[in-house]
């Protein structure tokens, strides 16, 4: 009964994704109107990078991790004009709940079709469109993000930091799963509030 309540309260959710990307490539400043790289295209280090997800419902809130598969920033004419990130949704797991049959339950649940249908869509993938500099280390970052084969335009602004001569890039962006079809039909009390939350 103890996951069945966890599972239903679930429906009414507000997704969002912390994505901290490290880029491979060399760097030479900090500056985000004129990043400069040694290469067009500059490889995200997929094993230092992450992305943390935080699922927030009425009665609290659920968060793990994501891992990213692969990605790529677009570097043209000494500004960072584009770039492609892919998630490995197979990698989702959940780091809050310690009992591991309730864990395991949860995972199962939202790789299920009820939320995001991971045997027919194993990646979600944000693809950058637009990079607005707001200042030497801050920009608001516009692309198209795909989950369950759905496309819709996403935008979060995010900090840039220099470590080591490579770049950071850190931001979080809220998601309204409705746009996804992310909606579990549970008859929950929740369903109606928690579409209209986001």
């Amino acid at each position: 009964m103890k996951g069945i309540k966890i599972f239903t309260s679930l429906a009414a959710i507000v997704f969002a994704l912390s994505i901290s990307m490290h880029v491979m490539a060399q760097v030479p400043q900090m500056d985000a109107s004129k990043l400069k790289a040694a290469t067009d295209k500059m490889k995200v280090d997929t094993k230092a990078s992450t992305v943390n997800w935080k699922a927030e419902k009425v009665t609290g809130e659920h968060v793990g991790t994501i891992n990213i598969k692969s990605g790529e920033l677009v570097n043209e004419g000494g500004s960072i004009k584009g770039g492609t990130i892919v998630m490995d949704m197979t990698s989702i797991v959940c780091t809050d709940i310690a009992d591991p049959s309730t864990n395991a339950k949860l995972i199962g649940h939202l790789k299920s079709d009820d939320f995001f249908s991971v045997e027919k869509n194993n990646t979600a993938t944000f693809e950058i469109t637009n990079i607005k500099v707001i200042s030497a280390k801050k920009v608001t970052i516009t692309g198209n993000m795909s989950i369950k084969g759905i496309t819709n335009e996403q935008s979060f602004e995010a900090t840039t930091s220099l470590v080591g001569g490579k770049m950071n890039i850190t931001g979080i962006m809220k998601i309204d799963r409705t746009k996804y079809k992310v909606v579990y039909g549970s008859g929950s009390v929740f369903d109606d509030l928690g579409d209209k939350m986001i």
